[in-house]
Formats: C-alpha cells, structure tokens, sequence
C-alpha cells in the first residue's frame, strides 16, 4: 500500500546499504492544535527513527477510537490484498474531561487493541507535572491555569514552551509522577486513570523508541 505523509518519507538505509522500515504511528487527537503541536515537537526529534502521522480528523474520544478502527481495518485490508504494510501503531489522544461516552471509548479501544493516551482531568495536568507535583484532585480550570503560569502560554504552545517540556529531566520528573499517582490509585482503591492521572508518556515514549514493541 503506498502511502505518502509530509511527515513521513523513505525508509532509513542501514549499514551496507540495507533498508531499514521506520515504525509508523497514526494518531488521533481529541484537540486540533495543542496535542498535535506536542506530538509533532517530538516526532522532529525522532522522526529519522520513527514515522508519526496525525490525522487531521479529531472529536470526542469515542469518535476517536472509532476512527481509529477504521483506519486500522482498511489499512489491513489494503495490505492483504496489495501486499502494503498497514501501521504498526493506532493511538488516540483525549481527555477525560466531562465526556459522556468515556468509558465506552476506553473499553472499545482495549477490546480493540486501540492505544490510549489519556489525561484526567486534561492534557495540561502532564505539562504540569513537568514542573510541580499535583497528587489531588484537580479541576480542569485549574489545571491549565497551573500550567500556563510555568509555560507562560496557552492553548498554542510557543517554541519556549515546547522546549521545556522537552527537556530530559523534566519530562522525566514528569513521568515519574504519573507513574507515582497510579501507584498511589492502586493503593487507594481508585479506579486506574481517576484524577489526577495521565499516560501522554506512554505515547510520547513509543516515539523516543524507549519502550520494547507491543
């Protein structure tokens, strides 16, 4: 199946000349301009290892996950049937925030294998996490109020803005806490992904290639 992205492009050549195929991801996003302006931050930083495409079609997470599996099902039935190569990775991006068909959404992407990085409240409680701890529930207000005061934006992320939630022990501080509150949800008997929770480093690390394949 060929296919052609302004992200994507040849496949890397190895040593002695020999192709090697980038891993692709196909990402739908709930938001149109902050996620996709934090997913491609770090597509460019990897993209000779990686091939991320975001679809410009966005909505609610049970939209998402739903696209998702379209996408999925045609693309692996155009491989069958023209010997392509479908992707190697569906993910879909959203909040939690006050959707009503949620847990439908989360459900049908495990029953589907259908990736999630998910935000509770919000995308902004992750970018928080880059630079002060948050182990309470927090509302969404609050959230990206607490968020832009450090990145000094909004909802469009500058390039300062992008590159501190780049740097390493940030986003390390940041995965750490994430990691710290499911263990914290666990011990108190909450539900996984209860506020405050995020796995945007799950994705985020399939980019950087710091996670084994699926």
């Amino acid at each position: 199946m060929a296919r052609h992205t302004s992200q994507g492009g040849p496949p890397r050549r190895g040593r002695g000349g020999s192709s090697v195929r980038r891993k692709e991801l196909l990402v739908f996003t709930e938001g149109l301009r902050t996620e996709v302006q934090y997913i491609n931050f770090w597509h460019r930083l990897y993209r000779e290892k990686i091939i991320v495409t975001i679809s410009e079609k966005h909505g609610e997470p049970l939209t998402l996950v739903r696209l998702a599996l379209t996408a999925r099902d045609r693309e692996q039935v155009e491989e069958r049937r023209s010997g392509g190569k479908a992707r190697d990775e569906y993910w879909c991006v959203f909040d939690r925030d006050v959707h009503p068909h949620f847990k439908e959404a989360v459900d049908l992407a495990r029953k589907e294998g259908i990736k999630l990085a998910v935000s509770n409240p919000c995308i902004e409680l992750w970018f928080l996490w880059h630079f002060d701890d948050c182990n309470t529930h927090i509302e969404r207000h609050e959230a990206q109020r607490r968020a832009k005061a450090y990145l000094k934006c909004d909802k469009n992320l500058s390039d300062d803005a992008l590159n501190q939630l780049g740097h390493d022990t940030r986003y390390a501080d940041a995965s750490t806490r994430a990691r710290n509150m499911e263990v914290k949800h666990q011990g108190d008997g909450s539900p996984a992904g209860s506020n405050p929770s995020s796995t945007m480093a799950a994705l985020i690390d399939r980019i950087r290639l710091r996670t084994p394949d699926a």
